[in-house]
């Protein structure tokens, strides 16, 4: 094994400990030994976000480690594919099987990414159908933020520590299982700040949403910046707004007892029969009328 960063590489960890329960030991349940098992499922030995190196970072074990390895990059790197060096961009996934050659390196000044070394029997993990080959990650933030999640919950103790990070990983896996088997290629350069975009719409949709500023916020041109939304999310930018704002005003009608102006307002319109207009355009139905049918079916639903 060779690591040629000094400071910060990633250090390989100790063999896993293994465990060989007798199952009929007379003292144990085996309800007990049935949690032990499922419990065991998964065993992180090391996990770690925004890891930090310089242009010189090498890591090569030509033997592979006797545990999985997931890394998600965050700036280029190069990878060693079929005997030869390959760069990948950033926010790229690989997978590295139990005892299988792992090389990647810096191809610039600066690499970073997050890192989990782990055990797992799990057939989500096993059965992922891309490995040993980085592929491009759609959205690489849902990815990230679950790396701090299962850094922090391996960090600190816990009662229902274990039975979290196996959620946790599940999602994770979940996300890579659906980004490994889009076609290479196929994601526009521009996916992962209009994915970004489209989450802030729906976050906050009564925001003064444009054209203009949407495109100003991906330096793109006006005419480009709504074909290409269009192109990768089968809807227009502004009708995108339109479902995001009808989305939070239904649930504002279901749960609270605001009037239909108040609404109207909250949800970003300053003209309420502009908003009734365009909400029975959506729903097929006018607010009063779908607030009415919310209450026949949830009488108790206001808190």
């Amino acid at each position: 094994m060779k690591i040629c960063n000094k400071t910060t590489g990633e250090k390989t960890m100790p063999k896993a400990v293994s465990y060989i329960f007798p199952l009929h030991l007379p003292h144990i349940s085996q309800a007990a030994i049935k949690l032990f098992m499922e419990a065991s499922m998964n065993h992180i030995r090391y996990v770690e976000y925004n890891a930090v190196h310089d242009g010189s970072f090498v890591f090569d074990v030509p033997e592979g480690h006797d545990c999985w390895l997931l890394v998600l990059t965050h700036t280029p790197a190069l990878f060693r594919v079929d005997g030869s060096l390959q760069e990948y961009p950033a926010k790229s996934a690989i997978l590295f099987p139990p005892f299988s050659p792992i090389y990647y390196c810096a191809c610039g000044d600066r690499y970073e990414n997050d890192w989990l070394r782990f055990d797992s029997d799990e057939e989500y993990v096993s059965s992922l159908p891309v490995q040993g080959i980085p592929f491009s990650l759609p959205d690489a933030d849902y990815c990230h933020n679950l790396f701090q999640l299962l850094t922090w919950k391996n960090a600190f103790p816990g009662a229902h520590n274990e039975r979290i990070t196996g959620q946790l990983l599940q999602l994770l896996f979940s996300e890579l299982q659906e980004a490994s088997l889009k076609i290479p290629g196929s994601l526009s350069s521009h996916y992962h700040e209009l994915v970004n975009l489209r989450k802030s719409i729906y976050n906050s949709p009564q925001l003064p949403w444009s054209v203009p500023d949407m495109a100003r916020q991906l330096h793109l041109s006006e005419g480009y910046m709504q074909v290409v939304y269009k192109n990768t999310f089968g809807i227009s930018c502004m009708d995108d707004c339109i479902n995001a704002r009808i989305r939070l005003a239904k649930d504002q009608l279901r749960y609270t007892g605001k009037t239909i102006a108040a609404i109207s307002e909250f949800c970003g319109y300053h003209n309420v029969e502009h908003f009734c207009r365009q909400f029975k355009r959506i729903t097929g139905e006018s607010p009063r009328s779908f607030r009415a049918s919310a209450e026949k079916r949830n009488p108790d639903r206001l808190p």
